[in-house]
C-alpha cells in the first residue's frame, strides 16, 4: 500500500476515503500520534488518487465528500473519531511539537521582560554595522526574530508559527523545523539589514519561509500531508504586497518577508521528493 496523506482530523480522513470509494479507489485508514493516514490499496490507481487528494485539500468542505459519506460511509472501529475535537488547550498542544512550543515560550518571555524594562533589544538585535558581521556574536543573525514590538505583532506571528511550524514539526520532525527557523531568520534578517538597517524584529520572515515551504510541499507532493488553504496563501501574499506599497500605516520588514518566502519556496522545492517519516 502507498500512503496518500496524513490528516489531523479523523472525520475528514474518513470523508475522503468514502469519496474515493465511490470512484472505485479502495483505501484504508490507520491512526498514529501524527494523525490519520490514508493508504491506497491499488497502486495502479496512484495517479488518479493523487489528483483527487489534491482536489480534496483545496476544498475539503465541498458537499461531494459529505454526500459520499452518506452513500458509502462506514465507521472504522480502529479509528478514534474524537481526535481533532479535543478542548482548545489539548488541541493546541497536540498540534505543536517541542520546538514549536519552545519558540512560543521564548517570544512571550522576551516580550514580557522587555515590557518590564529589561534592555533585551540591544542584546538580541541585529549587528549594528557591516563591520561587525564577522565578530563572535553570531546569535544576532537569528535572535531579531524573537523580538516583537506590540501585542498584535506578537500574537499574529505566534499564531502563524504555531499553525505552520506545528505542521512541519509533526510531519518532518524538529530537525527540519530548526533548519527552516535558522535559515528563515538569518537570510531575511541580513536582507532587511542591508535595506533598512538594524532596528527591526519579529518572526515574520520565518513565517513566510514556513508558508512558502508548506505551500510548495502541498502542491508538489500532496501525499506529504501539508495543507494550506488557497485563501490563506492569497491573504499572506496580499499582506506582503500591502507592505511594499506602504499601505498598512506601520513600518514593516518587507524585505525580510520577501526573502523568507523565497527561502521557503526553495527549500520546499528541494524537499519535493522527500517522504515524511
Amino acid at each position: 500500500m502507498i500512503q496518500l496523506l496524513v490528516l489531523g482530523d479523523a472525520r475528514m480522513a474518513q470523508a475522503l476515503v468514502d469519496y474515493l470509494t465511490t470512484l472505485g479507489i479502495a483505501c484504508e485508514l490507520t491512526q498514529s500520534e501524527l494523525g490519520v493516514s490514508v493508504w491506497l490499496a491499488d497502486e495502479q490507481r496512484l495517479a488518479q488518487a493523487q489528483l483527487e487528494v489534491k482536489r480534496f485539500l483545496s476544498e475539503p468542505n465541498h458537499p461531494r465528500y459529505l454526500e459520499a459519506s452518506w452513500q458509502s460511509g462506514r465507521a472504522d472501529a480502529r479509528i478514534d473519531y474524537s481526535k481533532g475535537m479535543a478542548d482548545p488547550v489539548t488541541d493546541f498542544l497536540h498540534h505543536a511539537g517541542p520546538l514549536t512550543l519552545l519558540v512560543i515560550v521564548a517570544c512571550l518571555a522576551i516580550y514580557a521582560l522587555q515590557a518590564i524594562g529589561l534592555p533585551l533589544f540591544d542584546l538580541l538585535a541585529f549587528h549594528p554595522t557591516l563591520a561587525q558581521f564577522g565578530d563572535w556574536q553570531a546569535w544576532r543573525y537569528v535572535t531579531p526574530a524573537f523580538i516583537h514590538f506590540s501585542v498584535l505583532h506578537l500574537v499574529f506571528n505566534l499564531l502563524w508559527w504555531w499553525y505552520l511550524g506545528g505542521q512541519i514539526e509533526q510531519r518532518l520532525g524538529s530537525g527540519k523545523l530548526l533548519i527552516l527557523l535558522l535559515v528563515g531568520a538569518a537570510l531575511p534578517n541580513i536582507a532587511e539589514f542591508l535595506v533598512s538597517g538594524p532596528r527591526f524584529g519579529g518572526l515574520s520572515g520565518v513565517i513566510y519561509a514556513l508558508l512558502g515551504y508548506c505551500w510548495v510541499r502541498g502542491r508538489l507532493q500532496p501525499a506529504s500531508g501539508f495543507t494550506l488553504p488557497p485563501a490563506l496563501m492569497g491573504f499572506m501574499l496580499f499582506w506582503l504586497a500591502l507592505g511594499f506599497f506602504d499601505l498598512l500605516g506601520t513600518s514593516m520588514a518587507n524585505m525580510a518577508h520577501l526573502m523568507g518566502l523565497l527561502v521557503g519556496l526553495l527549500q520546499g522545492w528541494l524537499d519535493r521528493h522527500h517522504r515524511p517519516a
